[in-house]
């Protein structure tokens, strides 16, 4: 177990070193002066030679390089070209919101794929297995997009079930403060016993939360149904069949164990994919994530906000992947000899 530790934590930092060089390639690459953008296009050669010189910009390339590399180690991300802050702190400030809604999204797709991906094996071919494949098939091939939008316009405008934009009600930083520890909103409010501002926020999350999770719950329902469908013809199964298991109990007890390390290995690739795709929720429900601050870069043309962002994301699947394939070492011991 420790050799296999030590293995995927050295391809982990592998891969987080070639996305670093690849983000800096790319960074230098984009069209456009940092230096003009920092000091503003009516910045004298004087001000742009200094400004660039601030900024490190004035060293060979290989040099640049290697204090990028050295300065991300340190925690320092540089400084972003649209807010003047440091950008390792705006991340830290706006990455948790979007951890909120995407881990709610996951959550969501895990509580629910998993037990219609058992159902569907259960009844192969049946008319609930053709539902649930539809209905994932949907879930899967809708634009996360269209998804949001819908479910704003029926369930908060037309409705009013939910509200319609936000985190929470603003109303209630005057008549409910909320303490911050970790810049997680219903974390912190669950924390500290801020109810109020608990119940408005989990009541913000409903509706973006269900249209991140379309996407992941409809690959989970599949996955999790074909893995139990090869599970169900391995020699196992058998066995446990003429042992007088029914069917349910095989799937159930004896087979979802194994079924679920392919699914759990799917889960860092589409929390990654889901982190992306809540850009454009964040932007239809106003939510003050990553999304919003990761647009205003684009817009500014902010280098090292847009590096940062790609930086954490990379970083946040990377760690994730860790964690499934810990999981799944523990779920499968065979794993641990690939």
């Amino acid at each position: 177990m420790v050799v296999y530790l030590l293995r995927r934590l050295a391809q982990a930092a592998f891969v987080v070193a070639g996305v670093v060089v690849l983000t800096f390639v790319v960074m230098r690459l984009v069209p456009g002066d940092p230096a003009v953008t920092y000091a503003g296009p009516r910045a004298s050669p004087e001000e742009l030679a200094r400004t660039r010189a601030e900024l490190g910009l004035d060293s060979p390339l290989l040099i640049q390089l290697w204090d990028y590399l050295t300065s991300l180690v340190r925690g320092d991300w540089g400084i972003s070209l649209h807010t003047r802050q440091e950008v390792v702190g705006d991340i830290s400030t706006a990455f948790p919101a979007s951890l909120e809604l995407v881990g709610a999204g996951i959550l969501i797709a895990v509580v629910a794929g998993i037990p219609l991906g058992v159902l569907a094996a259960r009844y192969k071919s049946g008319p609930a297995d053709g539902s649930i494949r539809i209905g994932s098939m949907l879930g899967v091939s809708v634009p996360v997009f269209l998804l949001a939008l819908f479910a704003q316009n029926l369930f908060a405008t037309q409705l009013g079930w939910l509200p319609v934009a936000g985190e929470y009600d603003p109303g209630l930083d005057r008549t409910s403060p909320l303490s911050l520890y970790t810049n997680i909103t219903a974390v912190d409010a669950l924390l500290t016993g801020n109810w109020p501002i608990l119940g408005s926020t989990l009541a913000h999350l409903v509706l973006p939360a269900l249209a991140i999770a379309a996407y992941p719950t409809g690959v989970v329902a599949q996955m999790t149904r074909a893995a139990l469908i090869e599970e169900s013809t391995q020699n196992h199964a058998r066995l446990e069949r003429a042992l007088g298991f029914t069917r349910w109990q095989v799937l159930t007890r004896f087979s979802l164990r194994p079924a679920l390390s392919p699914v759990l290995a799917l889960l860092a690739l589409v929390f990654a994919f889901s982190l992306v795709n809540a850009f454009l929720v964040e932007a239809i429900f106003n939510w003050p994530g990553l999304g919003r601050y990761a647009a205003d870069a684009i817009r500014s043309s902010d280098a090292p906000a847009i590096a940062g962002v790609t930086i954490a994301i990379a970083f946040t699947y990377v760690v994730l992947n860790l964690l499934v394939d810990i999981a799944q070492a523990a779920i499968d011991p065979r794993v641990r000899i690939r």
